[in-house]
């Protein structure tokens, strides 16, 4: 069984192969593990995904480790037995942080309610003819919707009638071998999801009034297969300040088995490179790729993960100057997973030695690590 690497929307949850996760709350960030088709590169598990929580009063943290765990700092940790048969490749918190969602090599998607004292099996989604590798909760003023992706090629849509019921709403087979990565653009946009897969093509599909789906593609976006795709926010950088505010950004960035970054603008309904070249400094598989928000912010950031075992931070000032990449640190292993917080000041990176680490931009540009995460 083989696979790419992949990305996605949202915070993740630890991960491992009994089926069981522990947690706790209060804390910011989410770490998952999970098996790639590069298993040959890479001599022992480690941990592979971060993400920060996205909308939650309260900092949440998951470690996600080999085993089956994930962890959240300043609270005693927690246990939840998933009931997966095989190894979780990654688990994603929704919105209000009140449930989680689990996509494993048992081919199923499982539904976990988590308080600080209590889980509870909700629902398991059957539908995936091989293992799942991400899944992705839309933002809540669509509805409760969730999508996963699968080795299978597929993409499903899920969608929660009556509480804790839920049916295939559509299902996605535009790729012709596995879907890596798959990301929720921001709801300024719509509802709108792109995928990366393994034939090379990322696909980007966006739901009409009527109910169906327009779909949109870049065909051959990395020949040699897309890790991961990360949406750009949707406010361009300095709208906050200047004239743009109601301008909304249609962009995305991708990374591949080519060793690049690319970014994708989308124009007249076609989506055209926004990058002269394709970002490269990269030597080896770019594992992931993070579009840090930009609050206002005057620059547009991209943070690179590689196998290589560098970080890359990627700024341009405005459209059309020229992307300029700068080394956050050589960790000597891969590294496979980045993600920036709120306010797109720090980051977190997992690397294959087993470490989650993060940064915080301090004078010139410099990156300053300012903690270890101890899993």
């Amino acid at each position: 069984m083989t696979r790419q690497t992949n990305g996605g929307a949202h915070d993740r949850a630890m991960t491992s192969r009994n089926g069981a996760i522990t947690w706790r709350a209060n804390a910011m960030m989410a770490f998952d593990s999970r098996w790639r088709r590069f298993a040959r590169r890479r001599p022992r598990p480690s941990v592979t995904a971060i993400r920060f929580v996205q909308k939650l009063r309260r900092f949440r943290s998951q470690f996600l480790l080999t085993g089956i765990y994930i962890i959240v700092c300043e609270m005693p940790a927690q246990k939840v037995e998933t009931g997966h048969q095989d190894t979780i490749h990654d688990v994603v918190m929704d919105y209000y942080g009140k449930r989680l969602a689990t996509g494993s090599a048992d081919n199923t998607v499982k539904i976990i309610g988590v308080s600080n004292s209590a889980s509870q099996h909700l629902a398991t989604l059957t539908g995936h003819q091989g293992p799942v590798w991400q899944v992705a909760w839309a933002h809540p003023k669509f509805g409760s919707l969730l999508a996963s992706c699968s080795y299978d090629g597929r993409v499903i849509l899920w969608k929660e009638g009556n509480q804790n019921e839920w049916i295939q709403a559509h299902i996605f087979d535009d790729h012709k071998s596995s879907v890596n990565s798959i990301a929720w653009a921001p709801h300024e946009l719509g509802l709108c999801l792109a995928c990366g897969s393994s034939d090379g093509n990322i696909s980007v599909f966006t739901a009409r009034a009527d109910g169906g789906w327009d779909t949109s593609r870049i065909d051959q976006a990395h020949p040699v297969g897309v890790t991961s795709v990360s949406w750009a926010p949707s406010t361009a950088p300095g709208a906050l300040v200047g004239s743009g505010l109601l301008d909304p950004v249609q962009k995305l960035c991708s990374g591949g088995c080519d060793n690049t970054v690319k970014v994708w603008k989308l124009g007249n309904g076609v989506w055209k490179l926004d990058c002269f070249p394709a970002l490269q400094m990269h030597v080896d598989w770019v594992r992931d790729v993070a579009w840090a928000p930009n609050l206002g912010l005057p620059k547009s950031t991209i943070a690179s993960a590689s196998q290589d075992g560098k970080v890359i931070i990627w700024t341009v000032a405005k459209d059309g100057d020229q992307w300029d990449g700068k080394v956050l640190h050589d960790f000597n292993s891969p590294v496979y997973k980045v993600s920036w917080s709120l306010t797109g000041n720090i980051i977190a990176v997992a690397d294959g030695n087993n470490n989650v680490t993060l940064w915080k931009e301090v004078v010139d540009g410099e990156w300053q690590q300012v903690t270890t995460v101890e899993p």
